[in-house]
């Protein structure tokens, strides 16, 4: 039960997202957004065109307005850009681990809701992929085909990312009766157990294993202040990966690992006014923040919320509350005439070029949390 001034606060809240929704679907239509460039977004503005890792997400926020409203018109162009989207499954050389971002709020999304039997075909697809990268002596789910962080050798990187897209995996073992896809996501998060994750509940970002012999080589910076420090958008994913996880698999240690976690985002949160920095280990100057990495660790923490004993609920559905109206109080943006609601974003500590920018990641996870504090949400992973 949220406080009377919680509660004011959540209703205004999604209100200020539905008529934004509606002036951004007029604008949008069925392009694929990944940032607002001065105020709007432009069509597949990334170099892996139709591949890049975010193109589900414009989808995902349809759906779950869809879902929450039923109004038809986000159905509609939900199903168009979907249809877009499937053309990286036809050129699939580009696509990775990230397959998961890309068709679970597009294909997967729309055969929960319609039964559309080509979204669950194309869902299917994207699952094998992902299964195909799979390394079995070292047990992990290889991450990017080429280097973007001058580390060396990619064959054998994997990252904290992943575990956001292990829900395709057993989402495809719960419709194919396959335990396959779920055997592979499992060995994939206990490899993360010891390789990522730190007893403190900090995570690197890259692990980096020989991908011959699956030799665990050590962790390595990536897209954080640099080794040993902790990205605050991967300890995002690691809250919320872990605690999807539990969900499918009732695993106590994937439980265990999500409260870590999140104990250490919300320790470190509490002393930034509840505003996540880019890098939660980061130098004191300058100040870089990430608004999107907050939207993901509060679904997270809901979902941790659902998870755990109604004595721990309080706890997480609390400090996913403080986080999101921090973020919505400093960097919303609810000009109707300008596209993308949350920003201040960054996509790597040491890359100034998105900084500040609304990027669809982050609005829609800062969606998907109010969706989830007013029960209207679909349960898209």
């Amino acid at each position: 039960m949220l406080s009377e001034q919680n509660q004011i606060w959540l209703d205004k809240a999604y209100n200020l997202l539905q008529e934004k929704m509606k002036r951004e679907l007029e604008r949008v239509g069925s392009k694929i957004p990944f940032a607002a460039i001065n105020g709007q977004f432009h069509d597949l503005m990334m170099p892996d065109g139709i591949s890049w890792w975010t193109n589900g997400f414009w989808t995902g926020l349809l759906w779950q307005m869809y879902h929450a409203t039923k109004e038809e018109d986000y159905k509609a162009v939900a199903q168009e850009t979907e249809e877009r989207l499937a053309e990286a499954l036809v050129t699939f050389d580009k696509l990775n681990h990230d397959v998961g971002f890309m068709f679970m709020p597009s294909s997967v999304a729309n055969y929960r809701l319609t039964q559309n039997a080509k979204s669950k075909s194309r869902a299917l697809h994207a699952a094998n992929l992902l299964a195909g990268r799979f390394n079995p002596t070292g047990e992990f789910l290889r991450a990017w085909d080429t280097n973007s962080f001058g580390s060396g050798d990619v064959r054998g990187f994997m990252i904290i990312d992943s575990l956001m897209n292990l829900p395709l995996l057993y989402w495809a073992s719960e419709e194919t009766g396959d335990p396959r896809f779920a055997a592979i996501a499992n060995k994939h998060a206990f490899t993360s157990l010891h390789s990522i994750l730190r007893p403190d509940g900090s995570c690197n970002h890259i692990a980096a294993f020989d991908p011959e012999s699956g030799e665990f080589l050590g962790g390595i910076g990536g897209q954080g202040y640099g080794e040993g420090s902790s990205w605050s958008r991967g300890q995002a994913w690691a809250v919320y990966g872990y605690a999807l996880t539990y969900r499918y698999t009732k695993k106590e240690e994937f439980l265990n690992a999500a409260k870590q976690c999140a104990h250490y985002c919300i320790s470190s949160l509490a002393m930034s006014n509840w505003l996540p920095l880019s890098d939660f280990r980061a130098s004191a100057e300058p100040v870089k923040y990430d608004s999107a990495a907050a939207a993901i660790i509060a679904c997270g923490l809901l979902e941790l919320a659902e998870q755990v004993s109604e004595y721990e609920t309080s706890l997480y559905t609390g400090a996913a509350i403080q986080m999101l109206k921090a973020v919505e109080e400093k960097f919303a943006n609810w000009n109707l005439e300008e596209d993308g609601i949350l920003t201040g974003n960054a996509t790597m500590y040491h890359d100034d070029r998105l900084s500040g920018m609304s990027i669809i990641y982050g609005d829609y996870y800062f969606l998907e949390a109010i969706l989830r504090l007013k029960e209207k949400a679909i349960m898209i992973w």
